[in-house]
């Protein structure tokens, strides 16, 4: 069942590429369906485990013999909940995307083959295969970017494959290494998670693995690419970039360094965390000051993920499930604030300037844009009942049993986070407009049926989740299991 999210995905992507001389629309309508149907199938599969604590049917497929290479796609809660993800913010991107007019049909085809590869990276099993979907993502972002964006699009989108291409390289030096010193027979995780790799091998292989894939997490000091490439990417891919790609290098960190190489995580997680506290301290702080709309958002993206590497760092049952139920609601939240900022309101009215934006009396002239903001924002600083409060919650008791002066930190963090929230909320919506300066005179369009239905949904689920973070963390748990207080491997065990 699940296999069939990456086969829908790239089939829907190829009718794109390949059915010339259709309409826009019925572009729009093949990438609506293939996004739609990826959903459904991640929502049965999350039913099917919820329900019946069956894990979906794995395949496992001989593929490079010689070097033991399989297409092996298998599911856990983990990867499940952001298969899920993946599905709700690839229909909502579409739904904010149904405004594109240059080139459409590349616009779809390049999107859900970014889509596939996403739902690739979360279902493999065999590492070489992990880094085949994990490359596949590089290249649409690319284009994405380079075609559609606007500030800056080429050297946001230069910036972006250059970074994700290094991180790469790191991934597959570490992965190499690792199906070398294993006895280049199998890149089967499940197989290799069984090995004893000795602590020599583990104290450099596990960094080099995990800031390869920290680096597509937006870890800092190797965050710089995420909010210039969100700010360039047109609003669908700025929704997919912040939403899951992100998540993307957290998971890797999860699924590769983590589980293989204890003994290394042990070593380096406290360097790590400190790393992630900087994330969430520097990013809200980056936040507070940006006169640019999307750049409040992007940055606030490089300071919640800080939260995603913080829990993972506790090492703790608690903290482990808040970084990946943050993985979920920072995808939801992103997808969001990016929506209503990029195209509910920069696209009608043709600025990000806040101090432009005090002019345009939005709160009055376009009361849905500043009531979903208000609603978006509060949700993004942490208010009870919202998936963001549970899941930063889970990660500072984490830290506080872990790393108690880091707990404290990030409460800080949480703080700034509500300050440049607050802080872009009434210079865009709530400013009171000086007397001389003239209202602009230029029309606002009215909301469109796919941005409602896109703003209902990512807010219904935030909303949900947050009131009942069981229908999550009861998923989320047994997949972080093996992670807890597991004493560190020693060769020979």
């Amino acid at each position: 069942m699940l296999s069939g999210t990456i086969l829908i995905s790239f089939a829907g992507a190829l009718a794109c590429g390949c059915l010339p001389r259709l309409s826009a629309n019925a572009y729009r309508g093949i990438a609506l369906t293939a996004a739609a149907l990826g959903l459904t199938l991640a929502l049965f599969a999350y039913l099917e485990l919820l329900l019946q604590a069956n894990l979906p049917t794995a395949i496992q497929l001989p593929w490079i013999t010689a070097l033991g290479i399989e297409f092996h796609l298998r599911a856990d809660g983990i990867s499940l909940i952001l298969g899920l993800l993946t599905g709700i913010a690839s229909v909502t991107g579409i739904l904010f995307s149904w405004n594109i007019r240059h080139r459409v049909r590349e616009f779809f085809a390049f999107y859900l083959t970014l889509i596939g590869a996403m739902y690739g990276v979360f279902l493999s099993y065999d590492l070489f295969l992990f880094l085949v979907f994990f490359e596949l993502a590089i290249f649409p972002k690319y284009f994405l970017i380079a075609i559609w964006g606007s500030t800056r699009k080429e050297y946001g989108a230069m910036k972006l494959a250059l970074y994700s291409f290094v991180g790469s390289a790191l991934v597959l030096i570490g992965l190499l290494a690792t199906w070398l010193a294993a006895g280049a027979s199998t890149f089967n995780l499940l197989q290799l998670s069984e090995y004893s790799f000795s602590p020599e091998f583990q104290y450099w292989a596990f960094p080099i693995t995990f800031i390869g894939f920290a680096v597509l997490g937006g870890l800092w000091p190797l965050h710089s690419w995420a909010p210039t490439g969100h700010v360039a990417a047109p609003t669908g891919a700025s929704m997919l970039l912040a939403g899951v790609v992100m998540k993307l290098g957290a998971y890797g960190c999860l699924r590769f360094p983590m589980t293989l190489f204890p003994q290394g995580l042990e070593l380096w997680r406290f360097e790590i965390a400190a790393l992630a506290i900087v994330g969430i301290i520097y990013g809200g702080g980056a936040a507070l000051v940006q006169r640019d709309f999307k750049y409040v958002i992007g940055y606030s993206s490089v300071s919640h993920m800080g939260f995603v590497f913080l829990g993972l760092m506790t090492l703790t049952e608690i903290g482990l499930a808040g970084a990946v139920l943050q993985m979920f609601s920072h995808g939801i939240l992103a997808s969001l604030l990016f929506g209503i900022v990029g195209r509910i309101v920069y696209d009608r009215v043709g600025t990000r300037d806040l101090k432009e934006l005090e002019n345009w009396q939005l709160a009055q002239r376009f009361s849905f844009a500043a009531a979903v903001f208000v609603i978006a924002g509060f949700a993004n600083m942490g208010m009870p009942g919202f998936s963001a409060f549970i899941a930063e919650l889970h990660v500072l008791i984490g830290a506080w049993q872990s790393f108690p002066s880091f707990a404290v930190l990030g409460g800080f963090g949480i703080l700034v986070g509500a300050a440049y929230t607050v802080r872009a909320m009434v210079r865009a919506f709530f400013t009171e407009r000086k007397p001389y300066v003239p209202v602009p005179a230029k029309p606002i369009a009215p909301l469109t049926l796919p941005e409602r239905i896109g703003t209902y949904l990512l807010i219904a689920v935030t909303a949900v989740v947050g009131l009942f973070p069981d229908l999550l963390l009861n998923l989320i748990v047994p997949g972080i299991e093996p992670f807890v207080a597991a004493p560190p491997q020693t060769p020979g065990d």
